[in-house]
């Protein structure tokens, strides 16, 4: 039986920066407030974090920070992939000896590999480390799809546990349901998606949406869960507006002006991303509001 690291949300955290690198007393703030509103896991230092402008020593203090303030309350998961399978493999390492529950790993991106490259890949890391790993599927920031097959194959290593889906393609969600079975957790990587993927079997969501509305997209699983479909289908539908401003602009450059909006002090996004434009940022406060 594999291990399940989470049901539910885990939101994919936001990084927050100052002009000293990490702004860790604001980081635990927001941590704490995440925690208080009912979510079930956090990521830390994925790519919503902006993990590819951080330093390996800015990773490790926001490890460090998410694991000591969440101090066992919700799992934390690290996101540890790379490119460089290498460079994946020591920030698997790093993750658990800080004490991680557990490791997020996109595929490769711009060099890509084949399938059966994925598949050394992720065996690679998976050899190196006994944290579960979740895989992460994003063909359209990575230029790399995991296919249906590659993860049936990937979810007979023991520590390769589950797979954040976010291809959007819910036909391919479906086929691997079918062919990893329930002892693999699936969960969405779309927030529009969250709804649909858990309809067919998936145990959560890992979120942006969360950032800024954990209790509402709490709503949504905890509502599936206690077999209240049309009020999940409702609150995924009263979340649309939202989640479609969110990522009108690369990911994370809304998100992280909707938190600024909530009065955290988040900063801006680290170049080559930029400020939210000021016609959107006025979309989603407003937004932010009606919610």
């Amino acid at each position: 039986m594999k291990k399940c690291l989470f049901t539910g949300v885990a939101t994919a955290l936001v990084t927050p920066f100052n002009e000293n690198g990490v702004n860790i007393r604001e980081f635990e703030r927001f941590i704490n407030f995440q925690i208080d509103s009912g979510i079930n896991a956090l990521v830390v230092c994925g790519t919503t974090g902006e993990s590819s402008t951080m330093s390996k020593e800015e990773k490790i203090e926001a490890i460090k920070c998410a694991i000591s303030t969440s101090n066992g309350r919700v799992p934390i998961i690290v996101g540890a992939g790379s490119n460089n399978t290498l460079s994946a493999i020591e920030m698997s390492k790093i993750s658990e000896k800080l004490g991680a529950d557990g490791i997020l790993v996109v595929t490769p991106y711009y060099n890509k590999t084949t399938q059966t490259g994925l598949i050394e890949h992720y065996k690679a890391i998976a050899s190196s480390v006994s944290l579960p790993i979740i895989l992460y599927n994003v063909p359209s920031r990575t230029g790399m799809n995991i296919s249906p097959e590659t993860c049936f194959e990937l979810s007979k290593i023991k520590n390769i546990v589950g797979i954040k889906e976010a291809s959007g393609n819910i036909s391919q969600v479906a086929k691997i349901a079918e062919l990893c079975g329930k002892d693999f957790s699936i969960y969405s990587g779309n927030d529009d998606q969250t709804l649909p993927i858990l309809s067919l079997g998936g145990k959560g969501v890992i979120s942006v949406l969360s950032n800024v509305k954990p209790k509402l997209v709490c709503s949504i699983t905890n509502s599936f869960f206690k077999k209240a479909t049309d009020e999940a289908c409702y609150y995924q539908l009263q979340a649309s507006p939202l989640i479609h401003a969110l990522f009108e602009e690369t990911n994370p450059i809304p998100v992280k002006e909707a938190i600024n909006l909530l009065e955290f002090d988040f900063g801006k996004p680290r170049l080559p991303l930029v400020k939210c434009s000021t016609t959107l940022k006025e979309r989603i406060r407003k937004l932010l509001l009606e919610q």
